[in-house]
């Protein structure tokens, strides 16, 4: 945009041949194209082109906001002339996730005086440095911060904890246990807390979550309305969001209307945690609920809590009933038009009407997500993944011919045997005397597959008829879809060693393949993918679809495709990414793939590409082509590689991309690693959360928060 301006500008004194030029549109016009432009573009070089544009980048229409989290272009000299210029205009600035800025720059951001919102997850910010920033913001009311070891609260000046007092919003991600600003955050409606502290520390040294409870620590949440927690495992995260927990036990915040937790695995309710319950089903009615499963498995407290007008509830992993569900929560079909996102991922027996003797592979009763569906017809996101949802032969009652009825979904995921015709699932899916088993071992040679380039072509396997099909064609303005395989589990997990092996797919979801992947192809406003253990892809011609079709494609996500012995879909994938125009995120998880030449040339056509990550058990990589793929990309600033090559091979061209590429690229993190290797965890450690989060780890991402949670 900022290129095309800038020619438009160059031309104006030429005799224009065709049309009107764009300087005489209308000013409302310009400040609209203007608005995709990125904020540091804006001042620092499209407004020097001409004098028109130098008064409309000016606009507080353009300098109200400045989003710089995922500017990777910005550096700490951009920051220093941008603050300078329009600091006093900007009331809402967004840094979140810029790692590679050094921890100087934020002192730039001393001279935004009108701030009310900032946003610094994912910064370097010192204790010294926050209190020193936050003494001169007196209007801000909005904070999102990073608390790191060595923070300390007693080093914030009597002006900074005066800003504090008045902060009503609060976002904070703890990587040490502390009560980091709360306490000092007397105001507090909106708070949010992330654990993400280790259980050992660098040096091997086991750590405690205990905290020194004092009365000017204290977290003051008399005026609290939301209150969100979210725990990576360990341990030391239970302990420390304990303590945050114990003050709410003792009285609960008569405005409180949102209450989530998000832990996994177990999470044990404890009598003051028990308290903190039945203090909320007397006292408050809530609009959100996320609860640990252990806090709901087998206790009736889904029948006491009163709800108001929820638009968002998340019984993840819970052993949640279909009949509790819609007695509790749906109250026996209440009409809940406010609920817009529903998380049930891993909540096996939540479609059937009781759990106590059914099997988790047993077929789910279709008139309670019927009264679902019915009850909740304004949902945007939905998650079933994580489940073996089975419909039965009944004709209209397929899981997909249900839920083409909710017109208004924006992201859904589902496992892969739910999408399956009930009348294919039972047929013996087609095998070819060169198929490898679906299973790791030696690499078997086998010819080189050819596909059909359209539906055209594929005898036998045109799917307009299928269930799954439909449902693709009803839901148009989906965005995010996550296809995934009921009993996949990534090969690199958070905190512990790479999985080695891996359960085999749903005997349901053996049919799956190419015909249902060339259904999505009809989502055209489709901007993010995930394919995760579709066993019976044997060409991967549904991926070219999606390419030529879903133009607007941001993140693509496939893992274990086919069979597990060899990349059959390797062509059809690059013949893909040849047109993904605006891809860019891209995760490829799959056993023995070969990051070749070939590969990277066809990765070259994504000029957007800015995030690649790939793991592979036993895979390998050419160098050469991994450089010379950086060289042609410019826009790339991720790059991780977890493979089975030499931790030698992966050492070296890890330095020799950075010593390449970092000092024009002061965002680029590179990891390349040996996926087996025993120090993995510890390499995991360093990576910044936004990638590690965001791309590097897999996992649902349907509806794991409330929408709209933080800017």
């Amino acid at each position: 945009v900022v290129f095309f301006l800038q020619e438009v500008v160059s031309e104006e004194g030429e005799e224009e041949s065709n049309g009107v030029n764009l300087m005489e549109f209308s000013d409302e016009i310009l400040l609209h194209i203007l608005s995709y432009v990125p904020c540091t573009d804006l001042v620092l070089n499209v407004r020097r082109t001409c004098r028109k544009l130098a008064t409309l980048c000016l606009d507080k229409s353009l300098t109200h906001t400045v989003l710089l989290q995922k500017d990777y272009k910005v550096d700490k000299d951009k920051v220093k002339h941008l603050m300078r210029d329009i600091g006093k205009e900007i009331y809402q600035l967004n840094m979140a996730g810029c790692y590679w800025l050094p921890s100087s720059t934020i002192d730039h951001v001393t001279r935004c005086k009108n701030l009310v919102k900032l946003n610094l997850s994912g910064c370097h910010v010192t204790s010294l440095r926050l209190s020193k920033m936050l003494s001169t913001l007196q209007h801000l009311r909005s904070l999102a911060i990073d608390v790191n070891p060595g923070f300390d609260a007693s080093q914030l000046s009597s002006e900074c904890k005066a800003t504090l007092s008045r902060v009503s919003e609060l976002k904070q991600t703890l990587y040490t246990p502390s009560y980091g600003v709360v306490p000092c955050c007397t105001s507090l409606e909106k708070l949010l807390l992330y654990f993400e502290i280790l259980d050992r520390s660098r040096e091997g040294f086991m750590l405690s979550g205990q905290l020194m409870v004092g009365e000017s620590n204290v977290p003051h949440y008399q005026n609290l309305r939301i209150f969100y927690a979210r725990l990576a495992p360990g341990y030391v995260n239970q302990e420390v969001v304990r303590l945050y927990l114990a003050v709410l036990s003792d009285r609960t915040p008569e405005n409180l209307h949102a209450f989530l937790i998000s832990a996994p695995g177990s999470f044990a309710e404890t009598g003051a945690t028990k308290n903190l319950l039945d203090s909320m089903a007397r006292n408050a009615r809530l609009d959100a609920l996320q609860l640990p499963k252990a806090w709901i498995n087998g206790s009736g407290l889904l029948q006491h809590l009163k709800f108001n007008n929820p638009f968002y509830f998340s019984f993840s992993r819970c052993t949640l009933s279909g009949g509790h569900l819609i007695q509790r929560v749906i109250n026996g079909g209440k009409d809940l038009k406010s609920l817009t996102s529903l998380n049930l991922s891993g909540c096996v027996h939540c479609l059937a009407p009781e759990s106590l003797f059914r099997k988790a592979e047993d077929d789910i009763d279709s008139s309670i997500l019927e009264s679902l569906v019915v009850s909740c017809c304004n949902l945007r996101h939905l998650n079933l993944s994580a489940a073996h949802h089975h419909s039965s032969e009944s004709i209209g009652n397929h899981l997909c011919q249900l839920l083409s009825r909710l017109k208004h979904l924006l992201s859904l995921a589902l496992p892969v045997c739910s999408i399956t015709d009930v009348a294919a699932s039972v047929e013996k899916p087609p095998t070819t005397p060169n198929l490898v088993p679906q299973t790791f071992g030696r690499k078997v040679r086998i010819g080189i597959q050819t596909y059909p380039r359209n539906l055209g072509d594929q005898a036998n396997q045109k799917i307009e008829s299928s269930v799954f099909w439909a449902l693709m064609g009803s839901l148009r303005f989906l965005e995010t879809l996550e296809i995934i395989g009921s009993s996949f589990s990534s090969a690199m997990p958070r905190n512990e060693p790479a999985i080695r092996n891996s359960l085999p797919p749903c005997v349901r979801a053996q049919s799956v393949g190419d015909s249902e992947v060339a259904a999505i192809s009809q989502l055209t406003y489709l901007q993010s993918l995930t394919l995760a253990q579709l066993p019976n892809i044997l060409t991967g011609s549904g991926l070219v679809n999606i390419g030529l079709h879903c133009q607007h494609l941001r993140t693509l996500s496939l893992a274990n495709l086919g069979m597990m012995g060899k990349v059959v879909y390797m062509s059809a994938l690059m013949d893909m990414l040849k047109h993904c125009k605006c891809l860019r995120d891209l995760r490829l998880e799959q056993p023995y793939f070969c990051a070749g030449a070939q590969f990277f040339q066809a990765l070259s056509h994504c000029s957007s590409l800015q995030r690649l990550c790939i793991v592979s058990r036993s895979g390998t990589l050419q160098s050469d082509a991994v450089m010379s793929f950086m060289a042609n990309c410019l826009e790339v600033i991720m790059c991780h590689m977890f493979m089975g090559e030499s931790l030698t091979v992966c050492k070296n061209l890890q330095q020799s991309i950075v010593r390449s590429f970092q000092a024009e690229r002061p965002a680029l993190n590179v990891v390349i690693f040996p996926l087996l290797h025993e120090d993995l965890t510890e390499v995991i450690r360093d990576v910044p959360m936004r990638h590690l989060d965001e791309i590097t780890l897999f996992k649902s991402r349907v509806a794991e928060e409330p929408p709209n949670l933080w800017w």
